[in-house]
């Protein structure tokens, strides 16, 4: 196989960790990340691209002799990037890591996904989809369900559009904000309506070309903001993996009952998807249901999955056109990841805080999701700002040593969990 030049679409913590994963497989040559942030400059060059401007990216890709794109966040899958680089014959060449639009529903709209799981049998949750003009229908549903009532926003709502609400008349009252009111814009156009599973979290990572898969590390993550996850919901507060209660047993009913009747799905759909595959989980009394599709890496998961991951991520990424050949080593300490982030969020915060006690160097794995560079300085500039990820024999070794690192950074504002992996 031959060196390969790679663009990574994105900014955030997940793409400085897939960054620093290519980066150290013998086949990459050149790196680039658009737009990137102060971390993945470290280890490639950062282009000023927006990751929606598909000209301006392939551009890029020619001017750089680009072999591969990763695309790391879900807009650009859902909006077609994989689709515009096969419609244009001076980039038929480029691999595109990702699913084409049509396939990228399966993140892009809840009921498309919901649909999906009923035609292939996978498990999952009770539902119905209402939209606009359905009101009173979709109160009436409300009325025959038990509490708690869990409402999806139909579309993309960068993670925030799900509710689950334990009274009736507040749950009609969230579905008039959705359905009447834009709450969620126009991905709560459509708002999907399904029973509450009562058990615990994870999320299974799959890279897969549409016939054949890998099976990456499990991992949990903490989405609330407060400790004992209490509070409002953010993009992820932090993320352990492996997961201590999936056991051989549960792992088979993951494969047999969910992996592999999804990629046979989207085999049999003929669906164009070469690229990762997120099924967040419920596992309810032993047994596993799927809660959401995502159509790339999660965040912060992809901190901890990565670091995990012994074998070559771009050699496994280059593979996906052809047969997916052998396994993939796995390394069988924990990983750890805490984020840090920004006073105020997942509301209203500042940005531009400058960032002390950073390595200056590429080593270790401390990853930036929301910085960048002003005037020589690395500053705050998302919610989310720095994850901090090690590896330990247990858990709790894993655990120390991301809080030891995590207590060296600090800027104005800057909050983090102290107890992630609490219920584990």
């Amino acid at each position: 196989m031959n060196a390969m030049n790679v663009l990574i679409v994105g900014s955030g913590g997940r793409e400085h960790a897939l960054a620093w994963k290519i980066k150290q497989s013998p086949l990459c040559d050149s790196l680039f990340v658009a737009p990137g942030n102060a971390g993945t400059a470290l280890v490639a060059q950062n282009l000023p691209i927006g990751v929606s401007d598909f000209d301006q990216l392939a551009e890029a890709c020619l001017e750089n002799d680009v072999h591969m794109v990763v695309v790391g966040p879900e807009v650009p899958l859902v909006e077609g990037i994989q689709d515009y680089f096969v419609s244009r014959s001076d980039l038929s060449t480029i691999q595109v890591v990702g699913p084409s639009a049509k396939a990228a529903q399966l993140e892009g709209s809840k009921d498309f996904a919901k649909a999906f799981m009923g035609r292939h049998g996978i498990p999952t949750a009770q539902y119905k989809t209402f939209q606009g003009g359905e009101l009173a229908e979709a109160c009436s549903f409300l009325e025959e369900m038990m509490p708690p009532y869990v409402l999806k926003a139909d579309g993309l709502a960068a993670g925030k559009g799900v509710l689950i609400i334990e009274d009736l008349e507040e749950a009609k009252e969230a579905l008039k904000d959705t359905l009447e009111n834009d709450k969620f814009g126009s991905a709560g156009s459509r708002v999907v309506i399904e029973e509450f599973l009562d058990g615990i979290e994870a999320s299974c990572f799959v890279l897969t070309n549409g016939r054949q898969y890998h099976l990456f590390p499990f991992a949990k993550d903490y989405k609330r903001i407060g400790e004992g996850d209490t509070g409002l919901n953010t993009g992820g507060m932090g993320a352990v993996s492996p997961v201590p209660f999936i056991d051989a047993e549960l792992r088979k009913k993951i494969i047999n009952r969910i992996v592999e009747p999804t990629v046979k799905g989207i085999a049999s759909e003929e669906m164009v998807y070469e690229g990762f595959v997120f099924i967040g989980l419920m596992v309810c009394d032993g047994d596993p249901f799927v809660i959401e599709y995502n159509v790339r890496m999660g965040d912060p998961e992809t901190e901890v999955v990565m670091p995990r991951l012994n074998s070559d991520l771009l050699a496994l990424m280059a593979d996906l056109p052809k047969d997916m050949q052998g396994g993939v080593k796995i390394d069988s300490r924990y990983a750890t990841t805490v984020m840090a982030v920004s006073g105020g969020y997942p509301e209203s915060y500042e940005k531009g805080k400058v960032i002390s006690g950073l390595p200056t160097d590429a080593q270790g794995t401390l990853f930036h999701a929301g910085t960048t560079e002003k005037d020589g300085l690395v500053v705050t500039s998302g919610g989310r700002v720095i994850a901090a990820t090690q590896l330990g024999e247990t858990m709790n070794e894993a655990l120390q040593k991301s809080f030891a690192q995590i207590e060296k950074v600090s800027f104005e504002g800057m909050y983090y969990r102290t107890d992630i992996g609490f219920d584990l």
